[in-house]
């Protein structure tokens, strides 16, 4: 397996793996979105390759709030059902810590909708602790 930065070539495999993940996305959404992050220094998404397949990927970002110090977050993570439970997340996870570390950061966090329980269990295994439980809202904006 080769983890490595999401590149354009791999948008169809993302996007099949968003759906996977509940989001479903066409292949050139998911290029356009690819395109934007690239040569970002705050955000990355790695992808888990096997057979230069793409089975797994993980979307990582630096958080800057005025009340805390800047962290990162794990703003999307999914594994191939067909792989899960393989080792491909553990790899995933550990490769997006060593980012975060990487710019100094030293705190991760992930959000993970309460349905998520098989998420949950992985969390709590690679040394996470569920700190709080929140409602999101959320408004779509028009223009006016």
């Amino acid at each position: 397996m080769i983890i490595r930065p999401i590149a354009l070539a791999d948008a169809a495999a993302a996007g099949q793996l968003s759906a996977e993940f509940g989001y479903p996305v066409s292949p050139e959404t998911m290029e356009r979105r690819i395109a934007a992050l690239q040569n970002r220094t705050d955000h990355v998404v790695f992808v888990a390759l096997i057979d230069e397949s793409a089975v797994g990927w993980i979307d990582v970002g630096i958080i800057h709030h005025l009340q805390s110090e800047p962290y990162g977050e794990i703003g999307g993570f999914v594994v191939s059902e067909k792989y899960r439970s393989t080792g491909i997340g553990k790899q995933l996870i550990a490769r997006a810590e060593h980012w975060m570390r990487e710019r100094g950061l030293s705190r991760s966090l992930v959000r993970s909708q309460i349905k998520r329980e098989a998420a949950h269990r992985f969390y709590l295994r690679e040394g996470y602790s569920q700190i709080k439980t929140s409602a999101v809202f959320e408004k779509e904006l028009s223009g006016e």
